[in-house]
């Protein structure tokens, strides 16, 4: 490819609503182009990205065993009736109405389409086990679609579909999947970690995300440096940090804290360390023995720690949903506003359920139900009683790890996700086969997503600069970058140029000549925005010496190399990329 005959449209600004490195890159380096929120047109450079993550997608899916199909974009909303999530999905699911007045829906995935086709295609043991693939736009109809490719509405997605006989053979195909993914990301050339994760909206019984490294994700990622442990921090067990409650050492004791509503001003106030603490949430879930007054739930963490909400809600009683609790169900409960309550002595009953950290705390600090006063000195059994005790809490750094060791937190952002369904679709949309013995038996399933676009903008979180983007090899728009000084004024720089480029070529190189007539410092500009791994420079001062410049996107310097070796050369600085 010439440049010349390429579209290259580089911007020296970046839109002001561009808060991430990947949306303002993408977009400088004439990648994507907005036309609405959350939705944008792939220009040439970017669409040849997007086409070569697509590509060693396929291979290795294909590798795995896995079949290619294609799925509509629009489903009819009978099927999602089915499976219950016309009600549940919520507002990211855009719904619409045909001429006729049916429902439809933008498909944000394709579980029901997916098992609607198993259900009438699938009918014996013998067609098992088998899993469907396509890539294919999705629409999610984000309420603030942002930072690009990265949470915009449309985009385009892998996603999978495995059924089998059994749980056994079901697992089976979730560990194929899983290695398949490990090799997909590793081939992209991406740093990424694989993590147990919370399986969400989607549902089943066993789900891995695969995170790609970067300090600008909006995943939190728990790992053990020293083994393969590593999981979100939903997911993240936090362990108790304190091996067994001690006996009481002080007397309770009420004490005036104007002002400090909060857990760190208290231990200020006090002169005490914040993890001497305890703090107080409120939640609110549904009374099904008195539908119009919602039971109250206090929770209990230490000082220092974070709620997790994940956790939360699949504790006993929780299961349906919770809320946190008004300012006025707070004031009837405890008999004082948020800041200052605590477990002692509430105004009406609570269930009380304290973090396991806390569970073995004594003497500890909390509200004292009292606007402007905490109690000190506070231990369970001789001043309230035995709580009950669940894992509550967020892990943070430093935390004993499950093998042994200290957890560590990093950041990430979510590219793939894997899910064992189970009989979560199946079941609803009766979908079955016949066993041996003639019998009908329910499939079961798995679900496994990439997102194509998210990748993208992933890597580019990952592999950048201040000068722009560092594409992985694997992703890059174009491996190499010919920039001839003079291309239209010495023929012996536009002779070696052209040699060398079909030379890549025949070579399988995906390389771009800039036969363009524009000045050096611009052309050099426009490749280190758009991140091509390898520039050569060639110009009639080195020629005279037989020389040619060659440079890597990571290097800060050139190497001056022979022009007679540049095939090799360059070829040999690839397989190190």
């Amino acid at each position: 490819m010439h440049a010349s005959k390429y579209h290259i449209n580089t911007l020296k600004e970046a839109p002001a609503e561009a808060e991430v490195a990947s949306h303002q890159l993408m977009t400088r380096a004439g990648m994507i182009r907005k036309i609405a929120g959350g939705i944008y047109t792939y220009m040439p450079l970017g669409l040849k990205v997007l086409r070569k993550i697509e590509n060693i997608v396929r291979e290795e899916m294909d590798r795995a065993g896995a079949l290619e199909l294609l799925m509509p974009l629009v489903q009819p909303a009978e099927l999602w009736m089915e499976s219950g999530r016309w009600e549940q999905y919520g507002p990211e699911l855009l719904r619409m109405k045909d001429r006729h007045q049916r429902d439809f829906i933008l498909q944000p995935t394709s579980e029901e389409v997916i098992t609607d086709i198993a259900r009438n295609e699938i009918h014996s043991w013998r067609q098992l086990p088998v899993n469907f693939y396509h890539i294919q736009t999705k629409f999610r109809d984000e309420r603030r679609p942002r930072f690009g490719l990265m949470r915009g509405r449309e985009f385009t997605m892998k996603d999978a579909y495995s059924f089998d006989r059994d749980e056994a053979s079901a697992q089976a195909s979730y560990d194929t999947m899983y290695d398949a993914y490990c090799q997909i990301f590793t081939r992209l050339g991406l740093e990424f970690r694989a993590v147990a994760a919370d399986t969400g909206s989607i549902g089943g019984s066993r789900s891995h995300e695969f995170q790609v490294i970067a300090d600008t994700g909006e995943d939190l990622i728990v790992y053990n440096p020293d083994t393969r442990y590593a999981a979100n921090i939903e997911l993240a067990d936090a362990p108790c940090l304190i091996p067994q409650r001690a006996a009481p050492a002080q007397q309770m004791v009420k004490v005036e804290t104007p002002a400090a509503p909060k857990c760190e001003l208290v231990a200020d106030m006090l002169g005490q360390p914040l993890t001497h603490t305890v703090k107080s949430i409120v939640l609110a879930t549904e009374n099904p023995e008195n539908p119009a007054e919602p039971q109250i739930w206090l929770l209990l963490l230490r000082g220092d720690h974070e709620l997790n909400e994940v956790k939360v809600g699949k504790l006993p009683g929780f299961e349906s949903g919770y809320r946190f609790a008004t300012e006025t169900e707070i004031q009837a409960t405890f008999g004082c506003v948020p800041g200052y309550l605590g477990p002692v002595k509430p105004v009406k009953p609570v269930t009380i359920i304290a973090d396991t950290t806390v569970a073995n705390m004594h003497d500890f600090i909390c509200g004292a139900n009292h606007e402007g006063y905490h109690l000190t000195g506070v231990n369970w059994v001789r001043d309230l009683p035995e709580p009950l005790v669940a894992d509550l809490r967020n892990v943070v750094a430093g935390d004993p790890a499950p093998e042994g060791g200290q957890l560590a937190i990093q950041r990430g952002i979510e590219v793939g996700h894997v899910f064992f369904l189970g009989d979560k679709y199946s079941k609803a949309l009766g979908a079955t086969f016949l066993e041996t013995d003639g019998k009908p038996v329910t499939l079961q399933m798995g679900c496994y997503g990439i997102g194509i676009s998210r990748i993208a903008a992933a890597a580019i979180e990952q592999n950048h600069d201040a000068r722009g983007i560092i594409w992985p090899r694997a992703l890059a728009p174009f491996e190499v970058v010919i920039c001839p000084m003079g291309f239209h004024k010495s023929e012996a720089v536009r002779t070696t140029c052209e040699d060398l480029y079909t030379a890549l070529r025949n070579t399988g190189i995906d390389v771009i000549l800039d036969d363009r007539d524009t000045r050096p410092g611009i052309m050099f500009a426009d490749w280190e925005l758009i991140g091509v791994p390898v520039r050569v420079t060639i110009g009639d001062r080195g020629l005279k010496d037989g020389i040619i410049e060659l440079q890597s996107r990571r290097q800060e310097t050139a190497d001056r190399i022979p022009a007679n070796e540049a095939l090799e050369r360059v070829l040999a600085l690839l397989e190190t990329l």
